[in-house]
C-alpha cells in the first residue's frame, strides 16, 4: 500500500501531522508494506526567494490577526507539538519560499534519502536556531548532507532552478486535481484521502480501512499458457 503526502517545510500542522501519522504507522500491523512518498505543496508560492519575514509579521498581515493572536497560535502550535514529542520555536521564526527545499526533497527521494531530509528540514525550521531562509544555498546543503546526500550533488541541484522543477509543479498540479487546498494532505492507495493534522487514532482507522478493502489481484485464465516457477520452465515437448 501507498500512502502519499503533500506538505510544505512552512506548515507547522505538517510538522505535526507527520509526527502523528508515523505514530499510527509504527503500530499498524502492516507496516513493512506501506511505502510513503512526499508530494509538494507551496503554501507561499508567489513569494520571491529573497523574500523572508518574520512569522509572526507573516500571520497578521495574510491573516488580518493581531499580534497577541498570531503569538497565541504560535503557543498554541508549540503545545500540539510538545505533545508529539517535538521541539517547537515560538519565538523569532522567519518564513520565505520553500521551493528549493522541494527540489531537493525530489533529488533525495531519487537517493532513497526523503524521509530523513524532509524530518531534517521540519526541525530546521521549526526548532532550530539558525534560518533555513536566510544564510543562502550553503545551509540548504548542510542540510541535505545530514541526511545522508552527497553534499556536491545536492549543491549542484541548487544552482540549476530547473532540476526537479517539473516534478514540484507536477506534484503541485496533482495536489489541486485531488481536491487538496491545504495540508497535510494524505492519499492513502488513491482511495482514501484525509486532510489535516488529525489525532494518531484517526490515522489508524484510514490505514486499517484501506489496508481491508484493497483490492485483490484478478488473474484471467487463458487456457494453458506455459511458464516458469522455483522449479524451472515449463517445456512444451515435441510430438
Amino acid at each position: 500500500m501507498r500512502v502519499e503526502i503533500w506538505s510544505d517545510i512552512a506548515c507547522p500542522w505538517c510538522y505535526v501531522g507527520k509526527a502523528r501519522f508515523e505514530k499510527a504507522l509504527a503500530a499498524f500491523p502492516h507496516r513493512d508494506q506501506v511505502e510513503v512518498v512526499h508530494r509538494s505543496f507551496e503554501l507561499d508560492p508567489g513569494r520571491a526567494k529573497g523574500d523572508v519575514q518574520p512569522v509572526i509579521t507573516m500571520l497578521t498581515r495574510k491573516y488580518g490577526m493581531s499580534e497577541a493572536q498570531a503569538q497565541a497560535g504560535e503557543d498554541n502550535l508549540a503545545a500540539q507539538a510538545a505533545a508529539e514529542g517535538l521541539d517547537y520555536r515560538t519565538r523569532d521564526r522567519d518564513h520565505g519560499n520553500t521551493f528549493d527545499m522541494h527540489r531537493l526533497l525530489h533529488f533525495a527521494k531519487e537517493q532513497g534519502r526523503q524521509d530523513e531530509l524532509i524530518q531534517i528540514l521540519y526541525r530546521a525550521n521549526f526548532a532550530e536556531e539558525r534560518s533555513v531562509f536566510t544564510e543562502g544555498d550553503e545551509r540548504l546543503v548542510e542540510l541535505a548532507a545530514q541526511a545522508g546526500l552527497d553534499a556536491d550533488a545536492a549543491r549542484a541541484v541548487l544552482a540549476d532552478p530547473s532540476r526537479y522543477a517539473d516534478e514540484v509543479r507536477a506534484d503541485e498540479r496533482e495536489a489541486a486535481q485531488l481536491g487538496a487546498t491545504g495540508v497535510p494532505f494524505f492519499v492513502l492507495d488513491r482511495t482514501y484521502g484525509v486532510s489535516g493534522a488529525q489525532p494518531a487514532e484517526v490515522f489508524t482507522q484510514a490505514l486499517t480501512q484501506a489496508w481491508g478493502e484493497r483490492s485483490p489481484l484478478k488473474l484471467v485464465e487463458q487456457g494453458d499458457a506455459q511458464a516458469c516457477g522455483p522449479d524451472g520452465c515449463a517445456v512444451p515437448q515435441q510430438g
